[in-house]
């Protein structure tokens, strides 16, 4: 009998995750900051999308043609259904890679993005991911690929080996893969606690376990408990990915662009001295332990002059979609916790805290007489983008085309928050992706969409449907037991949403 799963976890399913590097709209942000020649994205393709959330909404909340597939049949059947809910006409199939990739009907493609798939997957697999990148990824188009890094995995990677093994071996198959992975967990634990030599020459191992013990299972299934999984140097990627005919362009963690946050001094004086790019990225990774990659490659990398570069990173627009006052001017790298300049970050965020989208060029005109310059503003624009306060903006030609989809899949979303909280996004036409957007607050929309326009009647209304379902809040760890603690709950909650979110979601044309 052939084994359809090809080794990969597939009796629990993947989380309903939103990646915000598979945003075609982050693309020329990063592009820009490396002086390179971006696309226009009218036709992608996502490889492994999981339950296709990403995939939908960057399809629904943009005018680009999406295709994709996933080996999970229960998995593309939910993707399928957003992608009919919205409209979007997103292409979505349950294939493995060798057959989705012999499809004769694909068109070429503008970005193909890989995301969490590559390090969990056979060789053979992989092979298979670099021939559809070579023969369908178009003349300048972009690669996003994340992976399991090497120099940030080899501690670990002997432990992993362990609990897998322990699954598989002393693992009671009919108790399911939790059960398993509950099991591995403690027996990994109890080891460690004999202090064998393993631990004491890697002394980060046991923290890296009570990190790993506090992830979703179902999250952990896939990341550990596969038959697959490679951690891989740069330099292997980059020879990978060589037959695909495709460049390193730069890091889609936005964070990365900025060496400060994880390089000493020291650290970036010794790494400018390395004169090949490739072998420096190599390096970089030894420097801040790298474990986890994101990567833009480029089929064919083009270098813009300085003058078509300033002048269109002055034409970006960029939104506020965070609640100025809330906006931490600490920043965390691979050294710590760092302190944003006040000087510099308060007035340009004080500029763009009424959440109107504004291009770099304006900010630098606004804010000129205060003697910002505009490589500061870039600075800002990056740092604040890769921390998730900023976003790029779409045309309005786009947004107006992406409303009515947006609508559609955001409604469907709202509606499937009173049975769960398993998705914790909605779309925004503005950004072209995902906004993050929890249960709560999604029936709250859902309050307002059917009439009720105070937040004491959102609580009300949202009350309703958790004690018709036996649900009561969680604060501070403890379970509200009486209806008026939960009522009282909502209703700060609900009037928080009301003086925080609700004009940022407005703004994101979320809400009308």
């Amino acid at each position: 009998m052939t084994d359809w799963t090809a080794g990969y976890v597939a009796d629990i399913a993947y989380t309903y995750g939103y990646y915000t590097e598979l945003n075609p709209g982050r693309i020329k942000l990063a592009l820009l900051n490396q002086g390179l020649v971006f696309p226009e994205v009218s036709t992608a393709c996502e490889l492994g999308f999981g339950q296709g959330l990403s995939t939908n909404l960057h399809a629904a909340a943009s005018t680009t043609r999406w295709y994709g597939t996933d080996f999970n049949p229960s998995q593309a059947g939910f993707a399928q259904q957003l992608s009919a809910v919205s409209g979007a006409g997103a292409e979505l199939h349950d294939a493995a890679f060798v057959d989705f990739a012999q499809r004769s009907d694909l068109p070429d493609f503008d970005f193909i993005g890989v995301h969490g798939i590559w390090s969990w997957i056979s060789d053979e697999n992989r092979a298979v991911i670099v021939d559809f990148v070579r023969r369908k990824l178009k003349v300048g188009g972009i690669l996003y690929i994340s992976y399991n890094t090497l120099p940030g995995w080899a501690a670990f990677a002997p432990m992993r080996h362990l609990m897998t093994e322990h699954a598989e071996v002393l693992g009671a198959e009919g108790r399911g893969i939790v059960s398993r992975i509950d099991g591995a967990i403690e027996f990994a634990e109890n080891l460690l606690a004999t202090n064998p030599l393993f631990a004491r020459a890697n002394p980060l191992v046991g923290e890296r376990l009570q990190q790993l013990k506090g992830h979703n299972r179902h999250y952990l299934a896939h990341e550990y408990f596969n038959r697959d999984w490679h951690p891989m140097h740069f330099a292997t990627m980059a020879a990978c990915l060589d037959e695909a005919k495709v460049q390193y362009a730069c890091s889609a963690h936005y964070l990365d662009h900025i060496d400060a946050l994880s390089l000493t001094s020291e650290q970036q004086v010794f790494l400018a001295d390395v004169p090949d790019p490739m072998f420096r990225e190599t390096v970089r990774d030894f420097m801040v332990n790298q474990q986890f990659r994101r990567d833009y490659w480029v089929k064919g990398a083009r270098k813009l002059s300085t003058l078509e570069q300033v002048e269109t990173l002055r034409a970006q627009r960029l939104v506020l979609k965070a609640h100025r006052a809330d906006v931490s001017l600490k920043v965390s790298g691979a050294l710590g916790e760092a302190d944003m300049s006040e000087n510099i970050y308060a007035p340009i965020l004080d500029l763009l805290a009424d959440h109107k989208p504004r291009t770099l060029g304006q900010v630098e005109a606004a804010l000129s007489e205060r003697g910002i310059g505009f490589q500061q503003i870039l600075q800002a624009a990056i740092l604040l983008t890769g921390t998730g306060h900023l976003a790029p903006v779409q045309t309005e030609q786009v947004v107006n085309k992406a409303k009515k989809q947006t609508e559609r899949i955001n409604t469907y979303l709202c509606h499937k928050a009173r049975g769960s909280n398993d998705i914790g996004y909605l779309a925004s036409p503005v950004t072209g992706g995902g906004i993050g957007v929890n249960r709560f607050q999604q029936l709250f929309l859902l309050a307002l969409a059917e009439g009720r326009k105070q937040p004491v009647d959102w609580a009300a209304f949202v009350w309703q449907i958790l004690a018709a379902q036996g649900q009561k809040l969680i604060k501070d760890g403890k379970m509200l037991e009486a209806t008026d603690e939960n009522i009282a709950e909502l209703t700060r909650q609900a009037q928080e949403f009301a003086d925080k979110s609700l004009p940022i979601l407005k703004a994101l044309q979320i809400l009308s």
